[in-house]
């Protein structure tokens, strides 16, 4: 059953990049469609897994499941200080911020390398209908990365409430917080990923919402 709620889910993802292509207009939402692309194909493989069947180009695709994640996920640090920049708050525009940002960006890709991708080894699996190759060492709670992804995004939400009085973000955020933290068994794999989709929705929404203001201000 889970092959079919990950394929939905890459699918959506699809039709969020689309609308983002067809709507942004700066630089976090270009950001946001680097993330969007990984998670297109994350979501596709495990939905084709079972097609594919276990075996060295399933294992292959899935090593670069992991790497994509590593390199485009910790991105959403720096969509963060942009989406900042994009609505005007002008907090976000102090040099001490952008080295801030830019510095829990660098950490979270060091981080991610040393604990998830360095020594990698993957083994098939099967869980609810969907054949993956997870890690053999996979560590249990959130990774360090996504607590720094996390925290860059909880701050820019904040800011945006404050300043702005938009809150999807923030909210979006805080369902994606909860949805790691708390354990759910329903007897599926793809819950975690739906948290996930309902970020990015609500990501992109938001970098629509204000590159397209930051352009109407100008003219």
């Amino acid at each position: 059953m889970d092959s079919y709620i990950f394929g939905f889910f890459a699918l959506a993802y699809i039709a969020i990049l689309i609308w983002g292509i067809a709507k942004h207009g700066k630089t976090a939402s270009a950001i946001l469609f680097l993330v969007v692309i990984a998670l297109i194909y994350d979501n596709a493989i495990l939905a084709l897994g079972h097609v594919i069947g276990e075996g060295d180009l399933l294992e292959s695709f899935s090593y670069g499941r992991f790497w994509l994640h590593a390199l485009f996920t910790p991105l959403l640090v720096i969509f963060s200080l942009f989406i900042m920049r994009e609505a005007n708050i002008r907090f976000a525009y102090k040099k001490w911020i952008g080295f801030l940002f830019g510095a829990l960006w660098i950490a979270a890709m060091i981080v991610e390398y040393f604990i998830e991708l360095s020594g990698l080894e993957l083994v098939p699996q099967q869980a609810y209908g969907v054949l993956s190759y997870s890690a053999t060492d996979a560590a249990s709670g959130p990774p360090p990365m996504i607590l720094l992804v996390l925290a860059a995004l909880l701050i820019a939400g904040i800011m945006l409430i404050w300043k702005r009085k938009w809150w999807w973000m923030l909210a979006g955020t805080f369902i994606m917080t909860f949805g790691s933290a708390v354990p759910i068994d329903i007897g599926s794999d793809a819950i975690t990923n739906s948290f996930e989709l309902l970020l990015i929705a609500t990501l992109m929404w938001t970098a629509i919402q204000f590159s397209n203001e930051k352009v109407r201000r100008r003219h």
